[in-house]
């Protein structure tokens, strides 16, 4: 059945409103992150990275997992980039102290805009 004038705009936007319904994102709730991370000599920690205007922590740790942590001073991270033991810093003045997420990387072969 082919509809004309009016309806047939209208079917068009039903049909990709359903296929939306029946197929959600993958994972619209992950963040991707564009905040740089620097590599770090650590047993837990591989790479650390920090936004001074949103006080945001990211960490990544040795098993590949990346958190951010919000609401955190910049002399956290100051302390943290040359704590001796960075893991051990963490445990201690990070973990169960800043409200956390988890975030996805950004893929290595995005382009950023």
């Amino acid at each position: 059945m082919k509809l004309h004038g009016f309806f047939a705009p209208l079917t068009s936007i039903f049909l990709v409103a359903l296929v939306a319904i029946a197929e959600p994102a993958r994972d619209s709730t992950a963040i991707v992150s564009h905040i740089q991370r620097q590599s770090v000599q650590s047993s837990g920690l591989a790479a650390v990275g920090y936004s001074k205007h949103r006080h945001i922590l990211e960490i990544e740790f040795s098993n590949g997992a990346v958190y951010r942590y919000v609401e955190v001073p910049p002399s956290v991270h100051r302390l943290l980039m040359s704590a001796e033991s960075k893991a051990g810093f963490y445990d201690e003045n990070v973990r169960g102290k800043y409200r956390s997420v988890h975030v996805r990387s950004q893929p290595k072969n995005s382009i950023s805009n």
